[in-house]
């Protein structure tokens, strides 16, 4: 579903990653570990098209990305729920998810927002509060149901459980788990590489923007972060 070659990418003249190579089936997981400043993030944002690769091909149900920006990327099934959540705290719970089905057809807003509140239930009790007003937790769970509106084929998660509790944690790997069994691919970068690796079932290690080591998680080398 998700094919990268020779990927190259960074911000304006520092190259952060380089000779990225890597497949993702539908519904599999793939686990992005590495040091702060390995390329983690970037990666993520360079397939969400929030960065423009230096050089390399990322392709997407046989749709090369090259030249579509972010928005493109949504409607083709990319999802993204940021590190820091970025909801919008001034937009109600309701807002915030319509926001984020925009890409997809009026009509399918009722049924979306009702899967979100399936996975999310303590959404369904804040649709009107302002998404500012959120605990942490509660604003994940915002930025995860906001990224679902648009129906994706590929979810993009960057540090997953940063700052939560881990009941918080918790639900959102078990919401993870729910979107993985419709066939939704996940790539996961979270700061206990620990329990990432343990969801996923591939990992790629980075080092410095290297590709350092790419497989199942179940043979992965021990990481030290």
């Amino acid at each position: 579903m998700l094919q990268i070659r020779d990927l190259c990418s960074g911000y304006r003249d520092i190259t952060v990653l380089r000779d990225i190579n890597l497949e993702i089936e539908e519904g599999e997981t793939l686990a992005l570990v590495g040091s702060n400043g390995a390329g983690k993030t970037t990666l993520l944002m360079s397939i969400s098209g929030h960065i423009s690769p230096n050089s390399g091909k990322i392709i997407l149900n046989g749709t090369d990305l090259a030249s579509k920006g972010p928005d493109k990327r949504c409607f083709l099934g990319v999802g993204l729920v940021p590190e820091g959540r970025r909801v919008f705290p001034d937009l109600t719970v309701f807002e915030n998810l319509v926001v984020g089905g925009y890409s997809r057809p009026n009509k399918m807003q009722a049924e979306n927002i009702t899967r979100v509140m399936d996975v999310f239930p303590r959404l369904s009790d804040r649709q009107k509060q302002l998404a500012g007003s959120l605990s942490g937790g509660e604003q994940q769970m915002l930025a995860f149901g906001r990224a679902m509106m648009s129906n994706p084929s590929l979810m993009l998660v960057d540090e997953l459980s940063l700052g939560l509790m881990p009941s918080v944690v918790d639900e959102c790997y078990e919401a993870l788990g729910k979107l993985v069994k419709k066939g939704i691919a996940v790539i996961l970068v979270d700061q206990n590489s620990d329990a990432a690796m343990g969801f996923c079932s591939n990992s790629l290690i980075l080092e410095t923007g290297h590709q350092h080591w790419y497989g199942k998680s179940s043979s992965a080398p021990k990481v030290s972060i």
